[in-house]
Formats: structure tokens, sequence, C-alpha cells
């Protein structure tokens, strides 16, 4: 599958009698291998939870835990594995930070189905209840320079919703977003991914800024907009992206 990430689930979509057999069934196949190069990621019982330790024995096969409703930097403490907290309570999105800023966070993922339900809120198209959790997460990876993921989208036979959530994701400022079925890989890594126009317009950025400065110049004008570093600099990270997706062979 064209998907940078596997996340194999310990948690929610296991029943409490199968959670055993579901871990050694999984260590299994982690140690059997055959899955290229896709970051392998194990979401874990929650802290406090039985099964919580044994589940973190697979630390040592896969990539990474995905740790279940965190509300607390604390709750990540202990544990020796790369870590990407589920922010999917109200009490983690607002220690968001602090959770983000842990030295074992690579990345956050934000739990929208778990997060709806506790706020009691509407679940509506436009996901405006969302909408502060989603900001807050957001700004939480950004200072702490992790990575951030949205949250998934259950509907598996909308293709409009999925492209309506991917586009608001994105212009939200996520990396990208977590799914459940691989048909929605193709539409999420079309909108997370930089377009040709995108890529033509920060060389054509670039350019201008260059040739500005070779003048003496401080700031460049393209198409009647101001260009400055700060444009540079994004412009160069979305071509960097486009090289790192295309060595992936997207």
């Amino acid at each position: 599958m064209p998907c940078d990430a596997l996340i194999f689930d310990l948690e929610d979509a296991v029943a409490p009698a199968a959670k055993d057999a579901a871990r050694a069934a999984l260590r299994a196949a982690l140690e059997q291998g055959g899955y290229g190069p896709r970051f392998r990621m194990v979401r874990v019982n929650g802290r406090g939870t039985p099964g919580f330790a044994e589940d973190c024995t697979l630390a040592g096969i896969a990539d990474a835990l995905v740790l279940p409703k965190v509300n607390h930097a604390a709750d990540l403490d202990g544990i020796d594995a790369p870590l990407w907290p589920m922010l999917e309570t109200p009490l983690g999105i607002l220690n968001a930070a602090s959770i983000a800023a842990h030295p074992q966070v690579q990345g956050l993922i934000v739990g929208t189905n778990d997060l709806l339900k506790d706020l009691r809120a509407r679940a509506t198209p436009d996901r405006l209840a969302l909408l502060p959790s989603l900001g807050l997460a957001v700004l939480a990876a950004r200072a702490a320079g992790k990575v951030v993921l949205d949250g998934v989208l259950n509907a598996l036979d909308d293709p409009a919703a999925l492209q309506a959530e991917c586009e608001q994701g994105r212009t939200l400022g996520f990396d990208g977003k977590t799914l459940i079925h691989p048909a929605q890989i193709a539409t999420a890594n079309a909108v997370f991914g930089p377009s040709d126009t995108e890529l033509a317009e920060a060389q054509a950025l670039i350019a201008a800024h260059d040739q500005a400065m070779a003048q003496g110049q401080a700031v460049a004008v393209h198409q009647g907009r101001i260009v400055e570093s700060l444009h540079v600099t994004e412009a160069t990270r979305l071509l960097e992206l486009a090289k790192t997706i295309a060595a992936a062979g997207r």
C-alpha cells in the first residue's frame, strides 16, 4: 500500500478476551516482516489497563508505540520507545503543548472520534466543534517541532467527505491524516502532497528571491506579491517534501 506508516491496533479493535492472542499474533507478524519501508506503529492499550505492560514489550520490534487517551506528559514517562500520543480527551488537548514537548514523542495523533464524544459535540461535515482542538494540536506540534496527524474519517463510501476533511486538515497545518481503509490512501496522498502547481510556484518564488538578492535587493516581487525569506523557507520545504515523496515511490 502506498502509505507512510501502518498502525497495528491492540486497543479498540481487539475484544478484551482476545488481547493476549492478538498481541502474540502481532509479535509474530512483526518478526516475520515484509512491510518494506513503512513505519510500523503499535497502538497499545491505555496506561493502567490490563495488558499495557505486555503491549509495550513490542517496542523492541515495532518502530514506535501509539498511546491512546494521553492526558498528561507524565503519562509518557518510563516508556523506553519512540511515542505517538493520541490527543483524544479534553484534558489531553489542554495539555497538548507539554505532551508534544516530551522527549520521547515523535509526533501527535488527534483522536477525533473519542474527542467529539467527550466534548458532547455534534458531528458536522465542517467539523466546527473540533476546530479549536485541531488548532491547538497543530500549535503544540509546531512549537515542539513534531509531526501532527489528523484523525480518521469512519465513512468508507463518502469520497467527498474524505476530500473535504483532508483539505481542511492541510489548511489547518496537519502533516497528514490517519486512515482506516486502503481506499482512502490515494486521496490523502494527493491532498497532503504538494501539487504540480504548488511546486512550480515554489520554484518561481525561489528564483525571484535569488534574482533579487543577486541585485542587492532585500525583497523580491513575484506576480505582484512580495517575496521574503519566510516564503523561500516554505517553498524550499515543499520542494524537499516532493523529493521525499518521490523517493518513496509515491
